[in-house]
């Protein structure tokens, strides 16, 4: 779709994929030769420090980072994707096994699986490149909305823990109610919103 396209132009990877494809790249043969050894699949994406064990399954390790002022800064999220991450693959992994392929094809299939899965979560944008991407523009009611890098590109976090996330988001409603577009919290953030309810209309302007 359109937003897909505008994702792609801008450099921008899903933040699911992009967890699932770093813990495939990093853990990947750690991970195959764990399963081969015969250790419980529970405990694989703690063995390789992605997870904590709680005794039945793995959780979030929840680390906190201190930053050179002594504040702690929580990177819990983080860890909590990448343990998700590792725990999807040792599920594709398992079932991989039962097929009796080669290592080499089991990475490959379950990259595969990681490039093509969903990512609700959003797309990350590379920090570092967002003064050079290009903007946005809206066509409505025969006039141009521009949107800036900064204004459609949402920073979290700074330093060792900031993620660049792409404020378009896909919403794939089929017809005959979608195709639907809305604008969301990007747009209104730039541009003043007014709902006339008795004219049935919507009017935009430039924030201040």
């Amino acid at each position: 779709g359109v937003i897909a396209q505008i994702n792609e132009r801008i450099g921008a990877t899903g933040v699911a994929n992009k967890e699932c494809k770093q813990v495939v790249s990093g853990y990947g043969q750690e991970m195959i030769e764990l399963l081969k050894s015969e250790t419980p699949p529970a405990q694989v994406c703690s063995k390789i420090g992605l997870c904590a064990f709680d005794g039945t399954s793995g959780v979030s390790a929840g680390i906190k980072r201190v930053t050179g002022e002594g504040r702690t800064t929580s990177v819990h999220n983080m860890f909590d994707a990448t343990c998700n991450a590792c725990e999807m693959v040792v599920t594709w992994m398992q079932s991989e096994f039962v097929q009796n392929h080669t290592k080499e094809g089991m990475l490959e299939y379950v990259d595969r699986l990681c490039h093509n899965m969903p990512s609700p979560m959003g797309s990350y944008v590379d920090c570092r490149h967002i003064d050079s991407l290009q903007s946005v523009s809206f066509s409505i009611g025969g006039r141009i909305f521009e949107l800036q890098p900064e204004q459609y590109i949402l920073k979290v976090g700074d330093g060792f823990v900031a993620h660049c996330i792409s404020g378009f988001t896909s919403l794939d409603i089929p017809p005959p109610v979608g195709p639907l577009w809305i604008l969301g919290d990007v747009f209104m953030g730039a541009y003043h919103t007014v709902f006339d309810y008795d004219k049935m209309s919507v009017g935009f302007a430039a924030s201040a």
